[in-house]
């Protein structure tokens, strides 16, 4: 047990009262010349939000002390909430005299103030501020005579940022610009700044984006360190490289990724075997070779946690290098993998599987669309290019629908929202915004990657060992109860309500499937379930019905897959000792928090991007009608969905 574990330990002992610095040392025998090492890691500690110092010098943890650590989530109103770290916790409802200097993301502490009364969350304030999170902020800049001010862009920062004068760096009214804090906000005083960058006018081109970007801290440049470690790491795979690896460079097998995919990180191949069954192969790039554990790349992958997908750009986790070259399956190629062989019965259940490192080979890189006309609409010239797989997508085809069947059969729930394809030109402007249409080519790897999800984190949790799940929690209990009374106002029953199992509410969808209320149903729906996250501990997916799941299949462009190949080449190798047990343990609950909210922040950036560009294209067809469907209800006003998936507010004013 190192230091830091020994004394949280210790404050964590139900007869711990708060002690003073000298208290603590002499209870915990800190010799004379350690002292002032003690007191760095008391100091540690103290701002890590794992210990709490009193107005009195009295140290004890938070939880024996009825604080809370955790992260402000700021709200357009002035007032925001915390989510605590400790997840078995409610959150806490901060009032704005209660935020004393808090901005949206902080890392705060706070103290209740008043406890749940009945539907009522529990009220808290703000005590103390563990670490900023908004260093920086994008917004429009607005000048007067004597002074500017910046409006953040995120309605969640409340309050315009002062900057002085002498601070404008050449900005202009009407001007996106980043501006650096040097004031945190206090009680009676908005935050202070002076303006680092000038993004450009509101009106120019490319503004829009960018600004989002630089909300949202995604660059599409990689530090120096980083780079020069990828110039570093070859471009083909050498047979100094295969030690440990099953060879598969004969087995046929190909990718399928939309057209215009160019990190492509998962290869699929199909066998018939007898009485009816199956051999799947899920074949996965293997990144963790490339990424090393604790390298730059390595830290910057962490730091960016996923790759984000704006309507113009990728902003990838991984340099191209990486991401569009040696990790990725390209075809004709040889490339390092994991591969997951799976024999599935006619009933989609996997009887057997075996799962290893791999070099592999990959036939051919195939698109939604040709596998989609292959296989429904017959086109002649497909099938003669592709004469020798044919057969294998058939076989492709039969196998994922059984696979669906199953999953649908346990109760897997299926929302069947529309997703937008948003064209723009070379000044990104939209120019067409279409619904994008899945297809049973898109089923195939869905039902692929889910199963192959399901078999790699059913093997690894009874192999004990550390992991990061992709978990989905069981809905909130008031939440299903305000669900089920809404949906009976509309005709319908929801079974089970106090113990809700996710087979209850896909019966529920396929009863509206069609209707006029089935996308209203169905919004509501998600929006009374939990978000799926990522864990260090396994609680099942509620969504999926599914008792073990976890992330595997997307390495080049999400880290909880990478940290997951890391740990299964460990276990392999038998490399997994106690002490690196202990570290893993230690460090993957921190890792999934960070994989979360960079997730999270992704997809706040593609919705933003995405809706900015919906906009755009409706302005400037004010006046025209469309065909819509009423997508939600509120107090002042519906929400209709078009054709094209844009969604607009219909007030009841009008």
């Amino acid at each position: 047990m190192d230091r830091k574990e020994r004394i949280l330990a210790f404050m964590r002992e139900d007869a711990y009262k708060p002690l003073l610095f000298d208290e603590l040392a002499i209870v915990l025998d800190v010799p004379k010349s350690d002292i002032e090492l003690f007191r760095q890691v008391l100091n540690e500690l103290e701002q890590e939000g794992k210990i709490f110092r009193t107005h009195k010098n009295r140290y004890g943890v938070p939880e024996r002390m009825s604080l809370i650590v955790g992260k402000l989530q700021g709200n357009e109103r002035g007032y925001g909430f915390v989510i605590p770290d400790d997840e078995t916790l409610d959150d806490i409802f901060i009032p704005a005299d209660g935020l004393n200097g808090a901005m949206h993301n902080d890392r705060v502490i706070a103290r209740y103030t008043k406890k749940v009364i009945g539907d009522r969350s529990a009220e808290g304030e703000i005590i103390r501020i563990l670490e900023r999170a908004n260093k920086t902020v994008v917004g429009t800049f607005e000048s007067s005579r004597y002074f500017g001010f910046v409006v953040p862009d995120d309605k969640r920062i409340s309050g315009d940022i002062f900057v002085p004068r002498d601070e404008f760096n050449g900005a202009k009214s009407g001007d996106k610009v980043v501006v650096e804090i040097v004031k945190w906000p206090e009680k009676r005083r908005n935050a202070e700044g002076k303006v680092i960058e000038v993004i450009g006018n509101v009106n120019d081109p490319g503004t829009d984006i960018l600004s989002i970007m630089k909300s949202f801290k995604l660059s599409e440049t990689f530090p120096d360190d980083v780079l020069k470690q990828v110039d570093k790491i070859p471009d083909t795979v050498t047979e100094d490289m295969l030690k440990g690896r099953r060879d598969l460079r004969q087995l046929r097998m190909v990718t399928i990724d939309g057209e215009d995919a160019k990190d492509l990180d998962d290869a699929v191949s199909i066998e018939r075997l007898p009485e009816g069954k199956y051999r799947l192969g899920v074949h996965i790039a293997d990144v963790s070779y490339y990424v090393t554990e604790g390298s730059p790349l390595d830290r910057e992958a962490l730091a960016r946690g996923t790759s984000v997908y704006l309507v113009d750009r990728v902003i990838p986790m991984l340099p191209q290098k990486l991401s569009n070259g040696i990790c990725s399956l390209n075809p004709g190629v040889d490339r390092l993998s994991f591969s997951v062989m799976m024999n599935i019965d006619k009933t989609g259940k996997v009887v057997d599987y075996e799962i290893f490192p791999s070099v592999i080979n990959v036939n051919e890189r195939m698109t939604y669309t040709n596998v989609y006309k292959i296989l429904e609409e017959n086109d002649e010239d497909l099938i003669k290019r592709y004469d020798y797989l044919v057969d294998d997508f058939k076989t492709m085809k039969e196998l994922a629908l059984i696979l669906r069947k199953k999953r649908m059969s346990r109760g897997s729930i299926d929302f069947d929202f529309p997703e937008a394809k948003v064209t723009v030109d070379e000044n990104g402007k939209p120019i067409e915004i279409k619904k994008y249409e899945l297809t049973i080519a898109n089923k195939i790897i869905e039902e692929f990657m889910l199963v192959c999800n399901e078999t790699v984190a059913e093997h690894f949790f009874w192999a004990n060992v550390p992991f990061v799940y992709r978990i989905h929690e069981e809905p909130d209990t008031e939440k299903m109860e305000a669900f089920s009374e809404f949906v009976h106002n509309l005709g319908y029953s929801v079974k089970g309500i106090n113990k809700i199992h996710p087979r209850a509410l896909q019966d529920l969808l396929e009863k509206v499937k069609g209707s006029k209320v089935e996308r209203i149903i169905s919004t509501v729906m998600l929006r009374s379930l939990q978000k799926a996250r990522y864990s260090s501990q396994h609680y099942g997916h509620f969504g999926l019905a599914a008792k073990f799941y976890c992330h595997f299949t997307s390495p080049i462009r999400r880290y909880p897959d990478l940290i997951i190949h890391r740990i299964m080449k460990e276990y392999f190798e038998g490399k997994i000792s106690s002490d690196r047990e202990d570290y893993l343990n230690k460090v993957l609950p921190d890792i999934a928090r960070q994989c979360s909210e960079r997730e999270r922040a992704a997809e706040d950036a593609e919705r933003e991007t995405e809706n900015l560009k919906k906009v755009e294209y409706m302005k400037e067809r004010e006046g025209e009608i469309f065909r819509g469907v009423i997508s939600n209800v509120t107090s002042f006003g519906m929400f209709v969905e078009l054709e094209n998936t844009v969604e607009g507010l219909v007030r009841v004013s009008s």
